[in-house]
């Protein structure tokens, strides 16, 4: 049933019967917690990419390869990221699969992609919360493509460590991606607050509230300064 089901993914579209697949589905859940059996339906699965499968079935893969790949998915995936129609998918499966492979893929691929697709990997990173892409994230954030310097802004919110603050304050970003670059200030100072790391967060609270920001900004700066502050009175902590 199973090779059947494999056989039919390769003209399968969103519209067909669902049944055709389902053999495929059972497998995923199955193999949850038998290494031997995960690894051959990878390995069937990723077969099954090398072919030409329709958008939706590559869709469908990609989804089951994002619960149970592992780095051997990876390659496969990371040579899918320069694809228009497939680097969505791919990128989807990469940030679900749990293996330092995955995100060094994604890492990779940043600098060699650029409108649309880098933009998805920008946000791939983001919600891997990669660290170590700090340094390429914040030279991004000077791009003259907005939606490239806007991605980079909130990726950087998302990583939310004292280095990506940093990035985030020192860079001189593309002006059109200031709300951005805002909220991401806002995001950091807030998983600095919540890590414990009160005076790094006052500070950057402190850098949102100037005369210049916009009153959401400066009235959320408020409030972190105050949760920073701790016992010290609203009206202390207010009047500075």
């Amino acid at each position: 049933m199973l090779d059947q089901a494999l056989t039919a993914l390769r003209t399968f579209d969103w519209g067909d019967d669902p049944e055709l697949l389902r053999s495929i589905d059972e497998e995923v859940v199955a193999c949850h917690g038998d290494e031997a059996r995960r690894a051959a339906l990878e390995q069937k699965l990723l077969a099954a990419l090398e072919r030409d499968l329709s958008r939706d079935a590559v869709d469908y893969v990609c989804r089951h390869l994002g619960r149970i790949g592992s780095a051997v998915s990876v390659p496969v995936l990371a040579a899918m990221l320069s694809d228009e129609q497939k680097s969505h998918m791919a990128r989807f499966a990469l940030e679900q699969i749990p293996v330092p492979e995955a995100v060094a893929a994604l890492r990779a691929a940043l600098p060699k992609l650029s409108g649309s697709l880098q933009v998805g990997v920008i946000g791939s990173l983001g919600t891997r919360a990669d660290a170590a892409s700090v340094s390429a994230l914040a030279a991004l954030l000077r791009s003259d493509d907005e939606a490239i310097a806007r991605a980079a802004a909130s990726a950087l919110g998302n990583i939310r460590t004292a280095s990506a603050a940093q990035a985030l304050t020192r860079t001189d970003a593309n002006p059109a991606a200031e709300s951005s670059v805002a909220a991401a200030m806002l995001a950091c100072a807030e998983g600095l607050l919540a890590a414990g790391e009160n005076a790094k967060a006052r500070e950057l609270y402190t850098h949102l509230s100037g005369a210049k920001r916009a009153k959401h900004v400066q009235l959320a700066a408020l409030r972190g300064r105050l949760m920073c502050d701790g016992n010290r009175s609203v009206k202390t902590a207010a009047a500075r």
